[in-house]
Parts: C-alpha cells; structure tokens; sequence
C-alpha cells in the first residue's frame, strides 16, 4: 500500500490508522461520527445485493481496523439484515488493539430499526456482546444470548436525538457507520457526519444497486480530502466535511 496524500510514501493500514484517534475530539453535544463505506468506480455501493464481494483483503482489513479507534458501530436494519452481522470484535489480537489505544475490548453495537425488524437469529444476537438498538416500535425483542437495550422514540427514530444519547448516557466519543445508504443520507441531511471513509475499488457493474447515499439531500455538502491510499488500483479515502 502507498500512501498518495499527503506525505506520498509507502504505508500500511495498521501505519495509517495509527494516528486517527476519533475520540479525543468529539464535538460537546454527540460523538465524532464516521461513515465507512466501499464503491464501485460507477458509484455502486453493492454487487448482488450485498457490499461484500466490491471490496478487496485490504478493504477488509480497513474495516477491521477502523473498528478497532471507535468506542461503537452503528449500522442501519436494511444493512444488517442483508449482511448478518456477528460480534465486531471476536480475534482476541482485534481486541487487544482496542484497548491498546485506550478504548473498550469491542466496540458497543448499535442498530437503527424502525419497526424492529430484525434477523435474530444472526451471529450478532447470539455470540454474546452488547448491542443498542434505537426504533420507534412499540414492540419487545425476543430474548437472545447477546444484551440487548432498547431505546423507543415515538413515531420515528430521531438521529440526532440518538447521537446525543450516545454520548450522554453511554459515554460515546466516537461512533463509526457502516451504512446503508439510505442511513447515510439521513445523518448526512441531519449534518452528523464528520469523516467519510471512501474505498473504490478497480470495479464497474452496473445495474440498479444502490449507491452510498439514497435519496435527497438539503443541499451540496462540500468534503475535504484528508489522505489517500493505493493499492493494486483500490483507492482509499478520508474526506472530511468542510
């Protein structure tokens, strides 16, 4: 991997991240909040429905590693049905890398689910784990092996009102989004995100998928390019919002 901007150099992911330290400059009212996503060149944010097969070992490990410098993980309910998540940090190598940077063992999880409808019998809910799901449903979750706190906002989920939440009763300084896009298009409409981590990978496909943001925004939001990374023609971004 080489590094592009600034500084153009060879470089690694592990190098890279190292210096990113998210929680120590939270905003006063909600935590620093990133959205991580991976792209086709044509702007494709899936491939048969899911962002798995676009992105390469080195865009796994940049989602691996950006877990490991923030304090949760949040992820929309279309996302996780789709992708089944399982406990973020299960590699005991994962978890010491958290602590080592002073942060939690494995990030809190959170979901965002209006109806609550969920896969509950994914990994996520039965490997243990803490989990935080935010939803305007009246309705109970089933019992599963992993905690599970519900916080209800009435008619529709409020993002803002969760971000804040976060950081208020659960201390969050620093909160990481892996989407989907129509999740990004709220918190991006609601002026929540700080840092966008972009990979576009070598790829064009086509077709109707989605791309990382669904749906209108207020207004143009101008970025910042804040580095760039390469490797074997994947390109790795960290825009900041100006």
């Amino acid at each position: 991997m080489r590094r592009l901007l600034p500084d153009p150099g060879p470089t690694t992911v592990s190098e890279q991240l190292e210096t990113y330290r998210p929680w120590e400059e939270p905003p006063e009212e909600r935590p620093l909040v990133a959205m991580n996503f991976v792209a086709t060149v044509d702007g494709r944010a899936t491939i048969d429905g899911r962002s798995g097969p676009i992105g390469s070992e080195a865009d796994t490990a940049m989602l691996a590693g950006l877990r490991t410098r923030f304090d949760a993980v949040m992820v929309g309910a279309g996302t996780m049905r789709v992708e089944r998540y399982g406990r973020l940090a299960s590699k005991p190598e994962t978890r010491e890398r958290s602590q080592e940077a002073g942060l939690a063992a494995e990030p809190l999880m959170v979901l965002v689910s209006g109806r609550l409808d969920l896969p509950w019998d994914a990994p996520l809910f039965g490997e243990g784990g803490e989990i935080l799901i935010f939803t305007s449903s009246e309705t109970d979750p089933p019992a599963t092996a992993s905690s599970v706190e519900v916080v209800r906002h009435p008619g529709a989920v409020d993002l803002t009102e969760a971000v804040r939440h976060l950081r208020r009763e659960r201390g969050i300084r620093a909160l990481l989004s892996e989407g989907g896009p129509h999740l990004h298009e709220q918190m991006q409409a609601d002026g929540l995100v700080d840092d966008l981590f972009l990979t576009i990978a070598p790829k064009l496909s086509g077709g109707e998928a989605p791309r990382i943001i669904e749906g209108p925004l207020p207004g143009v939001v101008d970025l910042r390019l804040a580095w760039l990374l390469e490797e074997d023609g994947e390109l790795f971004a960290r825009y900041r919002r100006s």
